[in-house]
């Protein structure tokens, strides 16, 4: 007597969109910086507090490059992004919401791995350690290289399958190697590409759980 076979999961999100067969944990990657904290709340928040720019909204935040899309000078823009980068808790960074207890439960079924342009992986570990259960942190590996067109060569040597992002040209240069990329919704990737996303940490959820 044959088994019967086991019906293939669906990820299905609160709208019931579905995103194809549910990710292990273990094989999806995260973007740190408008995935996991609220770097733009963050951004605005300084802005306005430290250098009296204080009518920024998100949704004017229209571009990856902020300065191409707000009446800001470059200079101060990198300046805001440099303490926020360097000092992530000392700028008050939060975390996106519902991604502290989302990343909990993934956490007791694999390793989390996130993989950052930033330079530096110190003020993510700090951060992590503020934010984050001791038993989450022990299942969390960080790995920063500086640059934004250097993930695939981490999560190909890591061996995921998934990875989610918020800048649209990092997702479209990862589907194009052959990684199922997908595009955290915000502002400054909303454009009509073909690429699946996702709108917050209950989408992120019933992607693998």
């Amino acid at each position: 007597m044959s088994a019967t076979p086991k019906l293939e999961q669906k990820a299905t999100f609160q709208d019931g969109q579905q995103l194809g067969p549910r990710i292990s944990p273990g094989r999806i990657g995260f973007d740190f910086d408008g995935v996991i904290a609220d770097t733009a709340e963050a951004f605005i928040r300084i802005a306005c507090e430290q250098y009296d720019h204080c009518a920024i909204r998100l949704e004017e935040i229209t571009r990856f490059e902020v300065e191409e899309c707000l009446d800001m000078d470059e200079g101060l823009v990198e300046q805001i992004f440099s303490q926020i980068l360097h000092d992530s808790l000392g700028s008050g960074l939060l975390p996106m919401p519902g991604a502290v207890p989302v990343l909990e439960e993934l956490s007791d079924h694999g390793q989390i791995t996130i993989i950052t342009a930033r330079p530096l992986a110190d003020p993510v570990h700090r951060w992590l350690e503020h934010h984050l259960p001791v038993r989450v942190r022990d299942q969390t590996q960080v790995i920063a290289m500086g640059d934004h067109d250097d993930k695939l060569r981490h999560i190909h040597r890591l061996e995921l399958s998934h990875f989610i992002d918020d800048r649209e040209a990092t997702c479209i240069q990862l589907a194009e190697a052959g990684v199922r990329s997908i595009l955290f919704s915000q502002p400054w990737n909303r454009s009509q590409h073909a690429l699946p996303r996702v709108r917050d940490w209950d989408d992120i959820r019933a992607l693998c759980l």
